[in-house]
């Protein structure tokens, strides 16, 4: 019995946690979108060993990233990839979304939708639909939980 009890806590628990990213994400989503990009020279242009440790993950996700489509910095024949701050920007929403859950196939749709429209709205929309799977499955355990509770009364 105090196995099962651990489980639901733990559901419990990591259903918290992502709700709590969601809303980090959110937040982090809305404050990068209001960011103003102007006065872009060419020395603001960013390296992916810098950028990478400016967000905190690896060269090789910025790597998998521009290969998956996500992040696509401007490159030459020959030449490192150099990230502008719109780059750096899309990076930056990229990290909290995968933060937020988010895994790469649906983020090859979103990202260019928002790099296209320069707002945040279909982040935010992409947000607030994840909420509503968390609160589905949060009510989904809920209903198991109380099942449960009437099956173990029942004994």
């Amino acid at each position: 019995m105090s196995g099962l009890l651990r489980l639901l806590d733990a559901a419990h628990a990591r259903l918290d946690t992502e709700r709590r990213d969601l809303a980090l994400a959110r937040e982090a989503a809305q404050l990068i979108a209001a960011e103003p990009i102007a006065d872009v020279r060419p020395s603001d242009a960013m390296g992916v060993s810098e950028l990478a440790a400016a967000l905190g993950v690896r060269p090789s996700t910025l790597r998998h990233w521009d290969a998956e489509g996500l992040v696509v910095p401007r490159r030459g024949v020959g030449e490192a990839r150099r990230y502008t701050p719109a780059d750096v920007r899309d990076a930056r929403i990229v990290v909290q979304l995968r933060r937020a859950g988010y895994r790469i196939g649906p983020l090859r749709e979103l990202v260019p939708r928002f790099r296209r429209a320069g707002r945040s709205d279909d982040v935010l929309a992409a947000l607030t639909a994840r909420d509503a799977d968390v609160d589905a499955r949060s009510r989904a355990l809920l209903e198991g939980t109380a099942a449960l509770a009437a099956l173990l009364a029942g004994r």
